[in-house]
């Protein structure tokens, strides 16, 4: 599923719980998210297991 394709997302606390999952979905609906956290090695890590999706975190 590509329903976000194209789509651009802001996720505040992507670096762990409900944050974290929101920022995965998307990503792996095609989604660019940008991902803001206080955590930067978690958000590295995110960055890490989410490659292989269709979208992208950044």
């Amino acid at each position: 599923m590509m329903k976000l394709k194209g789509k651009v997302a802001i996720v505040t606390g992507a670096s762990s719980g409900i944050g974290r999952s929101i920022a995965r979905l998307f990503a792996s609906h095609g989604a660019i998210v940008y991902a803001v956290a206080r955590r930067e090695e978690r958000l590295k890590a995110l960055q890490e297991e989410t490659k292989d999706c269709v979208g992208k975190i950044i």
